[in-house]
């Protein structure tokens, strides 16, 4: 048996982890790298293996950073299924859409306005080959073992992080592998705690908040103080939220803040039609989450749904205080960008950062202080308040990680710590030694390893 890294070593982003055993390959998750243009320029190079030869893939969950990058897979050659759970097949649609008619519209725009450093700025897929993506998806019950092939079989269970979000034990004659996928936290304000393993002889965990513990604090009166004092300034708040998850936690969270009167009766806008069509995807599977269907429908109530960009337009015209929650969550793209565009400069104006922020995003710079930020080719001096509320993710920190790892009933051989930066990795590493004596290695991008 052989693994080879693909994505997502070293980085917390294009996770693609390739197995072979016994003339079968199998790749576990298939992801877009984001970030720093080095990664991104990633995206446009073929696999270092053909395609076509891949058997299935395994997909943990639908954030684009591990299915992003199907359409290509698909276009180079790959005819397999794809296994995955049934929210993660709806929300693996809707961001392979959206992801398919950003970069189409982002391409007109740049050769529109004339400002790609290319003759002709393409989209890397379009529509069309996001689409050729869905008949080979293959939905898997949970907790249900699935043979494969080559003598190989998968379990998929319950991770936590998003809806449909798993991690996924592979079984061969004499081996056990168990990908992590994104670890949710224990005590996430919608989703379930993750299932930890009982066996595994090689662990792949990911170790994005390896060197982070979330903070003790309470994230619902952390945005009820910014809401209010952005109200009292007459200004805009702006959340660049996912569109899955965090984005309907937020919703879950003011709607409480609202039934308490904490937060002022101004409008709340969800513009995002990923995040619209992910709160469907909510109430059509109440198993996998905590809140009720009532309760969903309740506070689904108090938000304005935008869809169409001319609402859009007239929602950033209306200089009223409100409440915009809008996707991109790391600011790369989607519709926070038109806002931020019209209020970034406005004294009066709070961003709220919520979620993680990969290097060389426009979020972490922006957490990070920046004066500036370019928007489509533009510069915008940044003059609104930039905020950062913590205790919202979706990953679970290095408390999480490590209590993971706390059913094993025996040693693996090898723990590989991936999707992570090196930084937070290394320092995940020494916690697992230090805690439970297990052999630890960070994998580099490309390299293999014989199990």
């Amino acid at each position: 048996m052989k693994v080879t890294f693909i994505g997502g070593a070293g980085v917390v982003t294009g996770s693609k982890t390739l197995v072979e055993n016994n003339g079968i390959k199998i790749l576990i998750d298939c992801g877009l790298f984001q970030g720093i243009k080095p990664l991104r320029e990633l995206n446009w190079l073929p696999l270092p293996i053909s395609a076509a030869s891949i058997d299935c893939v395994l997909l943990t969950h639908g954030h684009l950073d591990h299915c992003g990058w199907l359409p290509l897979l698909v276009d180079q050659g790959f005819s397999g299924k794809i296994y995955c759970s049934n929210p993660t097949m709806a929300i693996a649609k809707l961001i392979l859409m959206d992801s398919a008619k950003i970069q189409e519209e982002e391409a007109n725009k740049a050769n529109k306005e004339n400002y790609s450093k290319h003759e002709i700025a393409k989209p890397l897929y379009t529509v069309a080959q996001a689409k050729k993506v869905f008949p080979l998806f293959h939905v898997v019950k949970i907790n249900e073992s699935i043979p494969l092939a080559g003598g190989v079989s998968a379990l998929f269970t319950n991770a936590g992080h998003i809806i449909g979000a798993c991690s996924i034990q592979l079984k061969s004659e004499d081996k056990t592998l168990v990908f992590s996928g994104d670890i949710g936290r224990d005590n996430d304000v919608l989703m379930f705690p993750p299932t930890k393993p009982k066996n595994a002889d090689y662990v792949f965990l990911e170790s994005t908040y390896g060197n982070r513990l979330h903070p003790d604090t309470d994230a619902k009166s952390e945005l009820a103080i910014e809401i209010n004092n952005a109200f009292n300034k007459k200004g805009t708040v702006i959340i660049p939220s996912f569109a899955v998850e965090r984005a309907q936690g937020i919703m879950y969270l003011l709607w409480q803040l609202r039934l308490e009167n904490k937060i002022p009766d101004i409008p709340y806008i969800i513009d995002s039609p990923m995040g619209v069509s992910a709160f469907d995807v909510f109430l059509n599977n109440s198993n996998w989450h905590k809140i009720s269907v009532a309760d969903c429908v309740a506070m689904s109530k108090m938000f304005t749904m935008i869809t169409d960009y001319k609402d859009t337009l007239t929602a950033i015209s209306d200089k009223q205080p409100k409440v915009v929650i809008a996707a991109s969550g790391m600011v790369t793209g989607g519709r926070v960008l038109s806002y931020l565009q019209e209020f970034i400069g406005t004294p009066e104006t709070t961003v709220i950062i919520v979620g993680y922020q990969a290097e060389g995003t426009r979020g972490r710079k922006l957490t990070e202080g920046a004066n500036e930020v370019k928007i489509y080719g533009k510069q915008y001096p940044v003059l609104g308040r930039i905020t950062e509320i913590k205790g919202l993710s979706a990953h679970g920190d290095q408390k999480d990680l490590l209590n993971w790892l706390s059913e094993l009933k025996h040693k693996p051989k090898k723990v590989f710590l991936v999707h992570g930066e090196n930084q937070p990795a290394d320092e995940l590493r020494l916690k697992i030694i230090e805690k439970y004596g297990f052999d630890c290695c960070i994998p580099l991008m490309g390299q293999e390893f014989e199990l």
